[in-house]
């Protein structure tokens, strides 16, 4: 499920609302122990308890969220990409030296652009106009995102995007 689609809306489209939960896995998700397990208000209790035991079953991790625009993950993460998408435009430091400075100043496992380009920058452009419209303008995608975008620069899934890519 991605994370800007409304889980009780979903919910209440398949008619049995109590037994349907929303359950977003990071990216890449063979490697990444975090599932955000996505309640609503008629989802029954015991669905909820099934649904924890089982993603501690298949050995990730869960945290409870509301259903929200984001969850928790994506409502943190998509500002800060395009605060770095920003940073960069701006020229306050090159692509690698804005990563650079998140994994060694943040503790990141990865920069926020290197991730933007993993994720696909057309998906990130995306996630942030469905969050802006419903959370207001700080998602607003930055303009080189948005151009990159429309140049057909995608991430590693065209070969360029922040960064370039060698294709294999």
């Amino acid at each position: 499920n991605t994370s800007s689609l409304s889980v009780a809306s979903l919910a209440e489209a398949t008619g049995r609302p109590g037994r349907f939960v929303g359950l977003h896995f990071m990216n890449p998700a063979p490697r990444m122990p975090l599932v955000e397990v996505v309640g609503h208000d008629k989802l029954d209790e015991g669905v909820k308890g099934d649904v924890l035991a089982f993603v501690g079953e298949i050995g990730k991790e869960a945290v409870l969220v509301k259903d929200a625009p984001g969850f928790v993950v994506n409502r943190l993460l998509m500002p800060l990409i395009g605060e770095a998408a920003r940073a960069l435009e701006d020229g306050v430091a090159s692509a690698a030296d804005i990563d650079k400075a998140m994994k060694l100043g943040c503790g990141h496992p990865m920069g926020p652009l290197s991730l933007a380009d993993s994720i696909g920058l057309d998906t990130v452009k995306a996630e942030l106009e469905e969050m802006s419209g419903k959370l207001g303008s700080r998602y607003d995608p930055a303009g080189l995102l948005v151009r990159l975008v429309a140049e057909g620069k995608l991430g590693r899934k065209s070969g360029e995007g922040f960064f370039r890519y060698r294709r294999s």
